[in-house]
């Protein structure tokens, strides 16, 4: 779990993906000579802060995993404005850095007169206008559980990262902006049509456990949410995950959205489904995520990308 703790520390919230990309790059530098095939990295102009793997000369499916996490941009007298949907809990460590140097404030919600609340960054000095602040890294690794802020979605790009070291045809796609407003999925998708007729996507993410999906159940495989994939697209998968073997879980939800929504959103003709180990204490710095999940969903993509 070391490279997952290290992907926990780098900060990279929606809009401010810079160090996360770099350091993701940087690792596939450094590894890929060991992996079965070696790929064509792309990226550059139009791109922005994201990147796509190519495995081979016949790739028919591609991984989406989003590198930014949610957090928070600071305001008038330290007050904090939500990037993506994080939790305000009194007392929530937060970093970040502006141009007087390294941040380590406390969170806390203000109680208005009028009912309302808003949430502050208590520091000993005002935090630059604009500073992106993030949760202060915590990685706690049991027997059974992984706990820590960000496990949506540095496990998702955990999990590509370990799929990548035997794909021998496929794409990877390091996507941004998910957790706020969704960004450059059109144009990545795009790019793999337009250059390699690729028309299917997993979406390597982290879903929640709800009644339905349980810790210890299974990687999860979405059949919806806010989003509705393909059925026969969806038939498919089920279909192999059965014949592997391999412990899964159905979920079926009426909301959320991810990667695949953003597809489905476009003019391509993208089927996609939604793949992923549940997790509890959503956006906060408390997420939990079962190792035998986490172990499963990585079986399951490989198993897919072999077949698909």
């Amino acid at each position: 779990m070391e490279l997952l703790k290290k992907l926990v520390e780098v900060r990279g919230a929606s809009g401010d993906e810079v160090e996360i990309k770099k350091f993701i790059l940087d690792h596939i530098e450094s590894v890929k000579s060991t992996w079965a095939v070696e790929p064509k990295i792309y990226q550059g102009k139009g791109f922005q802060d994201s990147f796509i793997l190519v495995f081979g000369d016949e790739p028919t499916t591609a991984i989406f995993s989003h590198i930014d996490t949610i957090g928070f941009t600071v305001g008038y007298k330290n007050d904090l404005i939500k990037i993506g949907g994080p939790r305000t809990i009194d007392g929530t460590l937060l970093v970040g850095s502006d141009s007087k140097g390294e941040i380590e404030a406390e969170l806390m919600v203000i109680e208005e007169e009028n009912g309302n609340s808003h949430a502050q960054a208590i520091f000993e000095r005002a935090i630059d206008r604009g500073t992106v602040l993030t949760y202060k890294p915590d990685f706690r690794d049991t027997d059974d559980f992984i706990q820590s802020p960000y496990m949506d979605n540095r496990l998702g790009v955990w999990n590509a990262l370990e799929v990548a070291k035997t794909l021998k045809n496929g794409a990877i796609v390091f996507s941004t902006y998910e957790e706020h407003g969704g960004g450059t999925v059109g144009f990545l998708g795009r790019f793999l049509w337009d250059n390699f007729k690729i028309n299917q996507a997993l979406i390597s993410d982290i879903t929640w456990v709800t009644d339905g999906v349980q810790h210890g159940n299974g990687v999860a495989i979405s059949m919806r949410d806010k989003g509705v994939p393909r059925r026969s697209y969806l038939n498919r998968i089920i279909e192999i995950a059965k014949a592997s073997g391999i412990k899964y879980q159905l979920e079926v939800e009426s909301a959320g959205g991810s990667d695949g929504t953003m597809l489905q959103s476009t003019d391509l003709p993208f089927d996609w489904c939604f793949i992923g180990a549940p997790e509890d204490n959503v956006h906060s710095v408390d997420e939990i995520v079962h190792k035998e999940d986490l172990e499963n969903m990585t079986k399951l993509y490989v198993e897919l990308m072999e077949k698909m």
